[in-house]
């Protein structure tokens, strides 16, 4: 977060509107409206976002809108993301992650956290490029190709809570679970190569080949790097059997990994899940006490609550600052299904070609491509590129993309499942269970 002088406004006081905010909307979005939480959030924020839009238009001397904008011009929406709930956000998912389960999906949720990623970049960047030259509009495919990174990486937050009440198979979870938390970490080498190839940066240098070396590098580094600070972390838990200074351990294993992952050059993001990953699977047997165990886990489990909640805040409270340039409005509703069609491609072409060996479960194509709901990484992607002509559009696609994804994928997945996983036998128990726990 950022704090101009001339709002007058401190970082507590920004840190207190922000929370109380969001305590005050999960409570209610909890007591009355009974949306799942994420989803909740965003609808509610982005609801008085725009209420203050609209009030300010009936009533403009007001000036509410005005000073909302101030407000929120304090948050640095990506830096508050990217180099800051990220690496704690992604270390609490990657705790609950069962390695057993994982290993066995490996091949898959590796596969397409990789060339899923780049196919779902090709597939949407292209598609983008075309569209908007049918529309009359000005895209460079190098800028369509950024937008197809920005909009890759997938966020599991809202789906994961939703799965967790449903009967899905084990294997199927993890690889849900598994892809969703390694392809941000993916999608960011992806978008930090091609924005650099777009502005003009190393253009004469780009090719495939360079990009597949940048996955190589920092990916292959962060794997390194997140298990040997998860092994110096564990070490360090072993010899002390005080619950506060292990929870200590681990935030800073989680701060410290994310960190000097950018000072090494390789993925923030991806050296966090392994580190996480590590704790979570080999703490619990060598070095966690039951207690000790409970008290990590609750920790990690309240951390991951109270950020998400202030992260669809933010992102509903963004509308405030993007661009209401009414001309992105066509190209903004078409990315939408050309950003399914390049979930679709890069869940497809993987699981056909694994399948000839290692089966999957009833109904993965399906969810793994509806359940690919994008969210705050893909908003602070696009917020963080460099000024210029395509900037502000790529912001605008971005939003709407999200929004969508978000409330109209979030609310339908439990469809999708029970359309498309669930058999009919097990879907029918599910149903009597439900109808007597109420």
């Amino acid at each position: 977060m950022t704090t101009p002088h001339t709002t007058g406004v401190s970082a507590i006081e920004l840190a207190a509107v922000i929370l109380v905010a969001s305590a005050a909307l999960g409570w209610l979005n909890h007591r009355i409206i009974k949306m799942p939480h994420t989803i909740g959030m965003l609808i509610m924020s982005l609801a008085a976002s725009v209420t203050v839009i609209g009030a300010d238009a009936l009533f403009p001397g007001i000036g509410i809108e005005a000073e909302a904008k101030l407000l929120m011009s304090n948050v640095d929406f990506a830096d508050t993301l990217m180099k800051g709930m990220l690496a704690y956000l992604l270390f609490a998912g990657a705790l609950h992650v069962d390695l057993t389960t994982f290993r066995k999906r490996r091949t898959p949720i590796l596969t397409m956290a990789t060339a899923g990623v780049l196919i779902s970049t090709v597939v949407i960047g292209t598609s983008m490029w075309l569209v908007a030259g049918m529309l009359g509009m000005d895209l460079p495919l190098p800028w369509a190709l950024v937008f197809g990174a920005v909009i890759s990486p997938t966020d599991p937050i809202a789906v994961i809570s939703i799965l967790k009440k449903m009967t899905v198979p084990k294997k199927l979870y993890a690889t849900v679970e598994g892809e969703s938390l390694f392809n941000d970490g993916m999608a960011v080498i992806a978008f930090t190569v091609l924005a650099a190839y777009a502005a003009g940066a190393n253009a004469e240098n780009f090719n495939f080949t360079m990009l597949v070396g940048m996955f190589t590098i920092e990916a292959g580094g962060a794997i390194l790097l997140g298990l040997v600070a998860g092994a110096i972390a564990l070490a360090a838990i072993k010899r002390t059997n005080e619950s506060s200074i292990e929870v200590l351990i681990t935030i800073a294993l989680a701060t410290g990994t994310y960190a000097l992952s950018s000072r090494l050059h390789v993925s923030g993001p991806i050296a966090v899940v392994v580190a996480g990953i590590f704790i979570g699977n080999r703490g619990p047997g060598l070095a966690l006490t039951e207690e000790s165990k409970g008290a990590l886990f609750g920790f990690w489990h309240v951390i991951d609550e109270i950020l998400n909640s202030v992260l669809f805040l933010l992102i509903g409270a963004e509308v405030l600052l993007i661009s209401q340039d009414p001309s992105f409005l066509p190209l903004a509703v078409a990315a939408i299904p050309i950003m399914v069609l390049g979930r679709f491609a890069s869940v497809a072409v993987p699981v056909f070609l694994i399948s000839i060996e290692q089966k999957f479960e009833r109904g993965t194509i399906p969810l793994l491509t509806w359940g690919g709901v994008r969210g705050g990484i893909s908003v602070a992607l696009a917020l963080s590129l460099p000024e210029g002509p395509y900037k502000h559009m790529i912001i605008s696609i971005t939003y709407v993309v999200v929004i969508f994804s978000v409330i109209v994928q979030g609310l339908t997945v439990k469809q999708v499942i029970n359309w498309f996983v669930v058999e009919k036998d097990s879907k029918k128990a599910l149903d009597e269970s439900q109808a007597r726990a109420q």
